[in-house]
């Protein structure tokens, strides 16, 4: 207490001096109305200023609400996509009242990913408890990633396309011609198609997609674009070398896929086993 009061007794000229300019200022404000406009568009500025940045703030924390809001948007979108798809693999968007869909889309987050072994996989942060099982196809906004293989309560790890003990059913998306999708453990951008029948017309840049042969990914999920082909002559098959939309090195957000007609699908092939 007794600093305060020393403070005031040596600096009481240079405070009486501030005290008597915010009078005079004050005075001057509402006796003149060209300064106090002045004043008052000057505050409004200063304000004005301050506002802005506190809401640029506000922006930038609410960034992550606002990703998790597009994300689950995405989701609802790409069921539909999924689940209504026309002609020569594009999509529609009809009435969906009354109509029980095929796919189910759940969305997840990578929290490690492998891509520099041999052998990859993925560890995403939703399980059992979400309604995750295995072999439920996972994907990009690009195109695929990998396939879930074992599901804890909490978490999955998806068995990467970037594994070669993978196989995935693949197509030209310009044609019906199918083959066999894999890695063989180089270039992590670069997956190969291969057992592509002869008659197939291949060119460079053509695009490859899932074919839906299998109970994993529905038919038309993108894969890739070629950037090399050979014909195998003892085989008569083409092997071709696609380049992934993804890039495997940097994903982040992921969509599982749960095809809901899965166990109608296989009571019908083993009925009769």
């Amino acid at each position: 207490m007794t600093n305060i009061i020393d403070f005031f007794i040596r600096h009481k000229n240079t405070l009486l001096f501030i005290f008597l300019l915010l009078i005079s200022l004050g005075l001057t404000f509402q006796s003149h109305s060209y300064q106090r406009s002045k004043f008052i568009s000057s505050s409004n500025a200063v304000s004005g200023g301050v506002f802005k940045v506190r809401n640029n703030i506000e922006s930038y924390f609410g960034l992550k609400e606002s990703n998790h809001r597009l994300i689950n948007e995405n989701k609802k979108l790409r069921e539909k996509i999924l689940n209504f798809q026309g002609e020569n693999n594009t999509y529609i968007f009809p009435d969906t009242t009354g109509f029980s869909a095929n796919y189910t889309i759940f969305n997840a987050n990578v929290i490690s990913n492998n891509y520099s072994k041999l052998d990859n996989y993925i560890l995403i942060d939703k399980g059992g408890k979400d309604n995750l099982e295995e072999d439920q196809g996972v994907i990009t906004s690009q195109g695929i990633v990998g396939v879930v293989e074992k599901t804890s309560k909490n978490y999955s790890r998806v068995i990467s396309i970037l594994n070669t003990n993978l196989a995935v059913s693949a197509q030209l998306k310009n044609s019906e011609h199918f083959g066999t999708l894999s890695w063989n453990g180089g270039n992590p951008n670069v997956v190969e198609l291969s057992d592509v029948p002869r008659l197939a017309k291949i060119e460079k840049g053509d695009t490859i997609i899932t074919n839906g042969r299998s109970l994993i990914f529905p038919k038309g999920i993108p894969i890739g674009n070629v950037i090399n082909y050979e014909l195998d002559e003892a085989e008569d098959y083409y092997v071709v070398q696609v380049r992934l939309f993804n890039d495997m090195t940097n994903i982040g957000n992921v969509y599982v896929i749960r095809n809901n007609s899965k166990e109608e699908i296989e009571n019908l092939n083993y009925s009769d086993e």
